[in-house]
């Protein structure tokens, strides 16, 4: 029983061990086979320019809207220029949550050095005290994601807190 069970474990380990290198094998491969061709060699003490690559520079990438009321539909407009070498294409834009909606130049190649902007909306409806929303683009960038940011300060509809209050109350006794 002995010997079976080590001949068991000694196989168990063998088969763990030839995976192991195969997989690291395959992933230096990998590592040495694949290459960049946007990248170019330069000599020592220059830099690396990678072309082809679009940019987002915005004019801000986050707004506070400061005090607002509970029910109030505000906008802000974010404004971005290509500072890339390449046509920036914005595949989706969303929001954090469906208050927050943004508007943008959908699958529309912008050209480097044209201006586009993403106009974001926010429902605060049912949203009181402090909101921190954001809208996340996803583009053909060097990082792919790109992250922008609204806030603002949500002051309670009277009405509305009270029923918020009486439903926590319930809640409570239940």
């Amino acid at each position: 029983m002995k010997k079976v069970l080590t001949i068991c474990l000694a196989s168990t380990l063998v088969l763990f061990t030839s995976c192991q290198n195969n997989a690291a094998k395959k992933v230096t491969n990998a590592a040495t086979t694949t290459s960049n061709p946007a990248t170019t060699s330069t000599p020592a003490g220059s830099t690396a320019k990678t072309s082809g690559t679009p940019a987002f520079t915005f004019d801000k990438t986050s707004h506070d809207f400061g005090t607002i009321n509970e029910g109030d539909k505000v906008t802000t407009t974010f404004s971005f220029t290509n500072t890339g070498d390449a046509d920036l294409i914005i595949v989706d834009a969303r929001g954090s949550c469906g208050c927050t909606v943004p508007q943008y130049p959908k699958n529309t190649p912008i050209a480097p050095g044209e201006t586009g902007s993403i106009v974001v909306s926010f429902d605060s409806s049912n949203k009181p005290g402090i909101q921190q929303k954001s809208v996340t683009l996803s583009a053909n960038t060097a990082t792919g994601r790109e992250m922008l940011r609204i806030k603002s300060n949500v002051t309670p509809d009277a009405v509305k807190q009270q029923q918020r209050e009486a439903q926590a109350k319930a809640r409570q006794q239940n």
